[in-house]
């Protein structure tokens, strides 16, 4: 079926079709990015990621921030760590987290907007 000229454009500007869109990502891309956002679907890990919105804060101070136990912390950071939402580094005994880079503040923050909408 040809596509009308009324039918809007995908993100890649090609007009839309009853067929699958040429500009479908693979579908490893699709896995990882349902993945990724699996990982915003638990409250603890949601709330780890605001503690470390503009903080570097180790496992004691993000436990004694969100009221979890620092063993729950640890889990959790585990997945994130994982998923590259958050990194880690070692200042001596302690391990310091943060949000890995800006694009995590933003889905965060964007994600709060549309909710709040």
């Amino acid at each position: 079926m040809p596509a009308s000229e009324d039918a809007p454009a995908c993100g890649c500007g090609a007009a839309r079709t009853e067929e699958a869109p040429e500009c479908m990502p693979d579908e490893e891309l699709l896995y990882d990015l349902a993945d990724l956002f699996k990982v915003f679907g638990d409250t603890t890990r949601i709330k780890i990621l605001y503690a470390l919105m503009g903080n570097e804060l180790c496992v004691a101070d993000i436990a004694e921030t969100i009221g979890a136990t620092q063993s729950a912390v640890s889990h959790q950071l585990r997945t994130l760590k994982q998923s590259r939402l958050v990194r880690a580094k070692r200042d001596g005994k302690n391990v310091i987290y943060s949000l890995s880079d800006d694009h995590v503040y933003t889905m965060l923050a964007q994600g709060m907007t549309h909710i709040c909408e």
